[in-house]
């Protein structure tokens, strides 16, 4: 009999215990081999709703639906579309009286004419003259693989239980409790922290829809099979109700943890708190709750006490392992955050303007026609009280949001205010963006320095928190200009990674940044820029003391045009768009071919070390306007900047999961990042050689997609023509800029040799006059190189030079001072086979070589005699020249009479081992999007 109130929610990967010949019978059904029968749909709810529709999809008359009575005036779903379809609906209150068939009811299902009953969701107990009517009997979906699970509460005990393995049966109805042939079953996996919800919606709602009109098609073919269920393994379970879904204490984490997620939401897994019944909601496994700190709750029975932190409720097994609850509800139906236990209760209501208060109104008429049994709905009225299911929860969230689409609901929050007064307060505080997130806590390192307070967050930035590392590892951050320690730096590991992206895979697949509309993503953007600008001092501050940075060029460029780029790519949000393409038409019909750019989804980004925040923004701009998530990685010496970026991009409303940040090295974090399977593209900024090792990476794990910016050697040529004082000054900045450290820094100058020696006195005057010092100093030119390593190199690089005969014309030795100050150096004499001719310095060493005059393609030959091609220059009175020499010049920028031009609407990235791909301009935007051509006939 059919007697078990089933309640389902679910999973993943996909096994049917019939295949072969049994699928392809399912294709013949659909090519018109099979009968269709007449069948009456005996059940209730969207489950039912759904089999019902796709039975008619198939071609069976349905010549009755059987279900439950009207609850307060709302019809059941299952009623509700039968009757749109003029189909028999009976809405018998019972079938049963005293344990025997109503005589009346039976005749009526008899006079439909059912041959096959269908019963994919059934609360009622139907008789056997009901079930044995049919010529082909009747069939029952049920949510468990049969026999273990036998019972109401099918998908509750397969989470009790722990089982790894879940799914559902179709079987045949016999005169015991689901105790009858099996016709079909499908698998699944059951995840660590699924919940009856979550598996439900994952496999068992939409597979078991599948499966059970299936079933119907095996029957129609008359290749159904009845396979005995087995008695070994079969169990049979009480109905889960309040008054046995009491918490037993004395388990394990992990059984604790199941015993909760097994209740959740139906009935609830509740303990005696202060003196009332509490129930449990989201429950997960935690790795180590020992770390955990907030306020112990003392909760009768537990082996210790719970603690509420900022992320939950921690809750301990006998074992000593953890579990944390994310959601509470107390004995009058009220839901907090468990983070809120000791704070619940204590806000104050806002008071409505005139259009809020039109928008109340118009919410007013939104839970009127849900709640349609309630006369009026007044302040204290409770949606859930007053008849509301959870379908009419997810009505409402989407009413919400066809009324004011900034007002981004989840079902927990309809959930945790119940009463109107209680949503419209949540409605209006998400409108204004004050809805009561949790306070972002930073725990700073502050500092006395430049006439400010700087405070600088020092731990990972992982799923909208600052986090310590795993296993609280951390490292020491060097301020350049004295050597000194800044501060301890957490050093994330490869657990850390997984956590950043899994937050991001989140937050992107599911969370508020995905469902958000484009125009108010460039919003969210706009407001990160604009906090950006109000720390502008102490962000280029921290820039200086972290990297060497001069304070004002910090100022003006670090920081400044950081702020632009994330400007830019504000306005670009709402722009992307694809296009309508013209095809050949499939005649006599016709065709519509159009393009969408989608963004990519989980984003990795590793910049280096010499622009800290400007290298972030170039690439996280573009990212996060296309709509992505990103997990990135600063420069291991350089990580302070990024990590106050963090707080302010948390400050400005980006949601949790949507930036993540990673203080740690290359090899673990970098190489995590290139091997994870959930990050589909990667952008690089650094060296040809680390470049060459994630790109394969790369390949290997998953084919992400990767764009690169990499090493360079560019080319400046100077033609005599030139306007010498500007060539001098441009000169100058084009290597000193930065102390050198700058990716399209001039690698080595072509002097053109009438004017040679005239270039390099002239340029040697002004080096003498560079101010190296303090980088806080306003007067200072010239600040420490980034890290004693690079200092180490430049020394050495420059040794190489004097040893293979070139002419070090000043410069060319460490700073006896102390921190890493480098002398800026010029050499001159340099030929084509040198060691300093052909590598990077990446530092203040200026490389000048002589060319003939007239000798405009021989010189262009030695520009070009490179692996690198990131960016060029020339300098010239001639504009025929300099678009001759532009033109072919092999690099991806070229600069005519000025250096270091960039701008953040032009696009840069390099040629040929200085990697491909493109930051800034519309460009970048495509770096971080994906192309999908739709094609539609009509």
């Amino acid at each position: 009999m059919c007697g078990c109130k089933k309640q389902f929610k679910a999973a993943v990967s996909v096994r049917s215990l019939f295949l072969g010949k049994q699928r392809s019978a399912g294709s013949a059904d659909r090519q018109g081999k099979a009968v269709r029968m007449k069948i009456a749909v005996i059940g209730q709810s969207l489950f039912g709703q759904e089999v019902y529709k796709e039975l008619r999809k198939d071609g069976h008359t349905i010549v009755g639906v059987f279900t439950i009575p009207d609850k307060d005036g709302k019809a059941d779903p299952l009623a509700t579309e039968a009757e749109k379809d003029d189909v028999p609906v009976f809405k018998f209150p019972r079938w049963r009286v005293k344990g025997k068939a109503i005589p009346e009811v039976v005749a009526q299902y008899k006079a439909t004419g059912a041959e096959l009953n269908v019963l994919p969701f059934c609360s009622q107990f139907i008789p056997m003259e009901v079930i044995d009517h049919p010529k082909h009997g009747s069939i029952i979906y049920h949510p468990s693989l049969l026999p273990r699970h036998r019972g109401a509460s099918a998908i509750n005990w397969t989470l009790i239980h722990g089982d790894k393995k879940g799914g559902f049966t179709v079987f045949w109805a016999d005169d015991g409790l689901d105790t009858g042939p099996i016709l079909l079953q499908r698998e699944c996996d059951v995840e660590p922290n699924d919940t009856v919800n979550t598996i439900y919606k994952r496999f068992l709602f939409p597979e078991g829809v599948k499966g059970t009109v299936e079933a119907v098609r095996l029957i129609a073919e008359g290749k159904a099979p009845r396979i005995t269920q087995p008695q070994e393994g079969a169990t049979y379970e009480c109905i889960q109700k309040k008054d046995n879904s009491k918490i037993d204490w004395n388990q394990s984490a992990e059984a604790l943890h199941n015993w909760i997620r097994g209740n959740d939401k139906v009935p609830g897994a509740w303990a005696d708190i202060d003196g009332q019944k509490v129930t449990f909601y989201g429950s997960t496994l935690m790795d180590n709750g020992s770390a955990a700190k907030g306020q112990p709750l003392e909760i009768p029975g537990a082996s210790k006490p719970g603690i509420i932190t900022k992320a939950g409720l921690v809750l301990f097994g006998n074992d000593n392992k953890a579990l944390l609850v994310k959601n509470l509800q107390f004995e009058d139906g009220k839901m907090i955050a468990a983070a809120q236990y000791y704070s619940s209760g204590s806000s104050t209501a806002v008071e409505l303007t005139e259009e809020e208060k039109t928008f109340a109104e118009q919410m007013k008429a939104v839970w009127k026609s849900i709640l349609s049994n309630v006369t009026k709905i007044e302040d204290s009225t409770d949606f859930f009280k007053s008849g509301a299911a959870s379908m009419d929860v997810v009505r409402l969230v989407e009413e919400v949001k066809l009324q004011a689409s900034s007002c981004q609901l989840q079902n927990e929050d309809v959930y945790m205010n119940t009463t109107f007064q209680e949503f419209i307060q949540l409605c209006i505080r998400k409108l204004r963006g004050e809805d009561d997130e949790e306070e972002l806590v930073v725990d700073y390192v502050e500092k006395n320095i430049n006439n400010m307070t700087i405070k600088m967050p020092h731990q990972l930035f992982i799923n909208g928190e600052f986090v310590d590392a795993d296993g609280g590892k951390t490292y020491k951050t060097i301020n350049p200009t004295d050597g000194m320690a800044i501060c301890d730096v957490s050093l994330a590991q490869i657990s850390d990674v997984d956590k950043a992206v899994a937050a991001a895979k989140e937050a992107f697949e599911e969370g508020e940044w995905a469902k958000m509309n484009p125009r108010d993503r460039g919003r969210l953007i706009y407001q990160l820029a604009d906090l950006m600008e109000e720390h502008q001092e102490e962000l280029a501050t921290i820039e200086a003391i972290d990297s060497g940075a001069v304070y004002t060029l910090a100022l003006k460029t670090h920081v400044g045009m950081s702020i632009q780029t994330f400007r830019y790519f504000a306005g670009w949000c709402d722009k992307i768009q694809g296009s309508t393409i013209p095809i050949n038409q499939a005649r006599p019909n016709r065709n519509l071919t159009f393009t969408k750019k989608e963004p990519i989804g989980v984003c990795a980004i590793v910049i280096p070390w010499n622009y800290p925040l400007m290298m972030l923004a170039w690439k996280t701009a573009a990212c996060l306007a296309a709509g992505n998530t990103v997990v990135l990685k600063p420069a291991q010496v350089t990580p302070l900047t990024a990590l106050k970026f963090a707080e302010l991009a948390a400050r400005a409303g980006l949601p949790k999961g949507v930036i993540n940040i990673l203080p740690g090295s290359g090899a673990l974090v970098g190489q995590r990042l290139s091997d994870h399977p959930d990050v589909r593209k990667l952008g690089f900024t650094g060296s040809t050689e680390i470049g060459k090792h994630i790109m394969k990476s790369c390949a290997v794990s998953n084919v992400k997609k990767v764009s690169l910016e990499l090493g360079g050697k560019s080319p400046l040529i100077i033609f005599s023509d030139c306007d010498m004082d500007k060539a001098v000054r441009m000169g100058m900045s084009s290597v000193f800029f930065n102390k050198g450290e700058n990716c399209i820094a001039a690698g080595r100058l072509f002097v053109e040799d009438t004017i040679h020696d005239q270039f390099v006195k002239r340029v040697v005057e002004e080096v003498k006059k560079m101010k190296i010092g303090d980088p806080l100093d306003r007067s200072t030119d010239h600040g420490p190189q980034n890290h004693k390593a690079h200092l180490d190199k430049l020394v050495e690089y420059c040794q190489n030079g004097i040893k293979e005969g070139a002419t070090q014309v000043c410069g060319g030795k460490q700073v006896q001072r102390p921190g890493f100050f480098f002398e800026p150096t010029v050499f001159t004499d340099v030929e084509d086979h040198m060691f300093i001719a052909k590598e990077e310095s990446f530092g203040p060493v200026m490389i000048i070589s002589k060319f003939q005059s007239g000798e405009v393609d021989d010189v262009l030959r030695r520009a070009n005699a490179t692996e690198y091609g990131l960016a060029s220059g020339v300098f010239t009175r001639d504009i025929s020249k300099a678009l001759y020499v532009s033109e072919r010049l092999n690099a991806g920028t070229v600069f005519v009479n000025t250096y270091n031009k960039t701008d953040v609407a032009s696009p840069f990235g390099g040629f040929k081992q200085s990697g491909f791909g493109k930051d800034l301009g519309q460009e970048a935007l495509n770096e971080y999007l994906k192309t999908k051509a739709v094609t539609i006939e009509y």
